[in-house]
């Protein structure tokens, strides 16, 4: 028996008039995920670069948003910059120093809603061997029926800035700015 079917049974079993809605489980459609990423390059131009590789789940509580929560991971060797050499400085000891094992995490520690489609979810964010908390500006773009898959979807945007700092790869600031700005996009399909 599904633990959906025991807590039904329980109200039924205890007289209750009410129907109780859990989080449903989502997994991330890594095809349609993203992470960019951008910082200032020495005061003349804005570099951009991104992750890939995503894995994670997303328990989403429709009837309680600030009860929900989200699991992502992504290895670090999965960033680019559009030059090779660039991907290859970063891999390196003067940055992250990153093997094929290496990965970025963040797994949510708490939602606070602020308004209809948006909430402040923060979060452990762990690279580099450092875990840090982090706040992500999120919005929830759609929650619908996907046209071609025909099953619940979910879509969010979010945004925050880091300093490179935090996580130990900080080299050459401030003429590399400190401060990255993070674009986040998600899409996330129910789990079956």
């Amino acid at each position: 028996m599904t633990r959906t079917s025991l807590i039904a049974a329980a109200l039924v079993t205890f007289g209750a008039t009410q129907a109780i809605a859990a989080p449903e489980a989502y997994t991330l459609d890594s095809s349609h995920s993203q992470i960019v990423f951008s910082y200032n390059h020495l005061g003349f131009s804005t570099t951009y670069g991104m992750f890939s590789g995503f894995a994670g789940d997303i328990m989403y509580d429709a009837a309680d948003p600030a009860a929900s929560s989200v699991t992502v991971s992504m290895p670090v060797m999965s960033m680019f910059t559009g030059w090779e050499q660039r991907d290859g400085h970063f891999m390196s000891g003067d940055f992250f120093g990153a093997t094929e094992e290496d990965m970025v995490t963040f797994t949510s520690t708490s939602i606070e809603v602020t308004g209809e489609n948006t909430a402040l979810i923060t979060g452990d964010l762990s690279m580099n061997d450092i875990t840090q908390s982090v706040t992500l500006d999120a919005v929830l773009n759609q929650a619908a029926d996907h046209p071609m898959a025909e099953t619940p979807w979910l879509g969010f945007d979010a945004t925050t800035t880091i300093l490179r700092s935090d996580f130990g790869v900080g080299n050459f600031a401030p003429f590399v700015s400190d401060e990255v700005e993070v674009i986040i996009s998600i899409e996330a399909m129910k789990a079956e």
